[in-house]
């Protein structure tokens, strides 16, 4: 079984698309733990704000499958593919990390260089894997986290999911 760390945005009908995703994630695999619900700007363009999140999951995927099953499940939720990278999205799903490969592997690159670039990945990684230590950087996240410039801005929201508050504003 592979331990993966996944982030995933939405600035599209947000709580919409977010439940969604974390509902077919916790269909077709293991959920193993879930940060808060982060709202932050957008990044590199003008548009909506975002709701981003972690989520670790366990699977016997194998990274190639693995990236055809989040693609799938985008896909499901409205995603397009013609538009800007750097645009408005109905969800995204990234493979941050995948045991501890590092490397291109099947064409996606690991660990995701989000992680040491942007808040709204950093912090909920940092939230539920925060001894965990990067496989090239070789700092915990919660060490990252503290060492990052804190520019970018984001706040956790109120957002519950199959029943239960999986995030609280402060």
């Amino acid at each position: 079984m592979a331990r993966v760390f996944l982030s995933l945005g939405s600035n599209e009908d947000r709580e919409f698309h977010i439940t969604s995703c974390l509902d077919a994630l916790n269909r077709h695999f293991r959920i193993l733990a879930l940060s808060s619900v982060y709202e932050s700007e957008a990044v590199g363009f003008s548009g909506e704000p975002f709701y981003n999140m972690v989520v670790e999951i366990e699977t016997e995927l194998d990274l190639a499958a693995l990236n055809d099953s989040l693609k799938k499940i985008e896909d499901e939720n409205g995603r397009r593919r013609d538009v800007p990278r750097f645009s408005g999205r109905t969800l995204d799903v990234d493979i941050l990390l995948y045991d501890d490969v590092v490397g291109n592997v099947a064409g996606i690159e690991l660990p995701r260089e989000e992680i040491t670039q942007n808040a709204f990945v950093l912090l909920p990684l940092a939230e539920i894997a925060a001894e965990d230590i990067h496989p090239t950087c070789q700092q915990s996240y919660a060490a990252m986290w503290q060492a990052y410039d804190k520019g970018q801005k984001l706040w956790p929201i109120d957002f519950n999911w199959q029943g239960k508050a999986i995030s609280k504003a402060q």
